[in-house]
């Protein structure tokens, strides 16, 4: 139930039209708090505030506000499309799931709205003395709050789309799902190795996209109730069709049949990949930024060393998370496969050393790499370190024409 709520959640998130919804309903509501105080007998000793300066002050705020959330929305809409063009349209979700530049939308269309309802309720005689002090004092805090807020949002939107800014957010999304899947290996599933020697009843979806979700507690509820066991054969991150099975059911009968359909309903596809319990898709995300950094039109290496840093920073946290991870599987009746870290580095690093074998300061930098990434104390990080290391190598040997550069690319690399 938790992890269904977060998959929703973050999607939510990804919309921005719903914390501006959220706050304009919320700054209606203000507007008329202020008159709960005519209610009470604070009349005797609250000052008399005149309706002329309470109308200046909220003449101001509406007047400004709305010109504030337009400069807003295009200077947002600019970042977007400036992650979208210098990165990689890939790492769009995550910039625009940017918590500060939502919040601040928000709040300059919900002070614009409350402005507006105030300023006609206060023309309308709805306050009354302690109303006009209470409708004074919440219009002065928040003109204070739409100050502080625009300082800060201004010194975010200017890294917001910026290529640094976007490689870190793309960063945190794959720590956040590497997280994730060691507190929950395998998504909470028991573990299997030899897919090929699973007999059952294949289970395959009648539609096709990007696998996005496993709803792990209602595969479980339903094959505890038919006694079955579930043996996964994909993971979050995969393209499905209807010719390939996502699992393959056993304990299966002419009676319980008719489960496949409820089985069905918790493999979630769409058209694109999600971070939530897909840990490669990111890692091709920050390929894909090394790649187009790469290619002749913007011709810069120094982008591509970056993510090369950022990848092996996060290969550190896989192993540290897979080292602190002692979760027994929460769904007996579930298998799935594991993560292969050969396949995290083919999608991490196969597209940054072809794109980047010409190159002898990025070469250098990627065998520095597969050389950290060796030593930190995982057997499967460093078979796939001496694969990719080798590979890189074997590449830079056909693209190089210097002979020096050849050389000191050889030098760095010690398998």
């Amino acid at each position: 139930m938790r992890e269904n709520l977060l998959f929703h959640w973050n999607r939510i998130g990804e919309k921005l039209w719903v914390k501006p919804l959220l706050v304009s309903i919320l700054s209606v509501a203000f507007a008329f708090v202020a008159s709960l105080a005519d209610q009470t007998d604070s009349v005797a000793w609250v000052p008399n505030i005149s309706t002329e300066s309470i109308e200046a002050l909220l003449n101001l705020v509406t007047s400004s506000m709305l010109v504030i959330a337009m400069f807003a929305v295009g200077a947002m809409v600019t970042a977007y499309a400036s992650a979208s063009n210098s990165a990689t349209p890939r790492a769009f979700s995550v910039v625009l799931a940017d918590d500060t530049s939502q919040n601040a939308l928000s709040i300059f269309i919900g002070v614009f709205i409350y402005g507006a309802v105030a300023l006609v309720a206060l023309k309308n005689d709805v306050y009354d003395h302690a109303g006009r002090f209470a409708l004074f004092i919440v219009s002065v805090l928040v003109f204070a709050l739409v100050i502080l807020t625009f300082i800060r949002w201004m010194d975010s939107i200017a890294r917001l789309g910026r290529m640094g800014n976007t490689i870190d957010k793309v960063e945190v999304a794959v720590a956040n799902s590497f997280s994730v899947w060691w507190n929950q290996p395998r998504l909470g599933a028991s573990p299997f190795s030899n897919q090929s020697s699973i007999t059952g009843e294949p289970l395959a979806l009648p539609k096709v996209g990007y696998l996005q979700r496993v709803d792990m507690a209602t595969l479980q509820a339903v094959a505890a109730q038919h006694d079955l066991k579930i043996f996964l054969s994909v993971l979050p991150g995969k393209f499905c069709t209807p010719s390939n099975p996502v699992a393959q059911v056993q304990g299966l009968s002419p009676d319980n049949m008719q489960c496949l359909d409820e089985l069905s309903s918790a493999f979630h596809l769409a058209d694109q990949r999600t971070y939530d319990q897909d840990p490669r898709f990111g890692l091709v995300v920050l390929c894909e930024i090394a790649c187009r950094a790469l290619s002749p039109a913007v011709n810069d290496p120094g982008t591509a060393i970056d993510v090369v840093g950022t990848v092996t920073r996060l290969f550190h946290l896989w192993v540290r998370a897979r080292q602190a991870s002692t979760t027994e599987p929460l769904h007996d009746r579930i298998f799935a496969p594991d993560l292969r870290e050969q396949d995290l580095f083919d999608d991490a690093f196969n597209g940054l050393a072809r794109d980047g074998a010409g190159l002898v300061e990025v070469s250098i930098r990627l065998q520095k790499a597969f050389q950290a990434i060796s030593g930190f104390g995982d057997n499967d990080l460093r078979d796939a370190s001496i694969e990719h290391s080798q590979r890189a190598l074997a590449r830079n040997e056909l693209s190089m024409t210097l002979p020096q550069d050849i050389e000191a690319v050889r030098n760095v690399a010690r398998f």
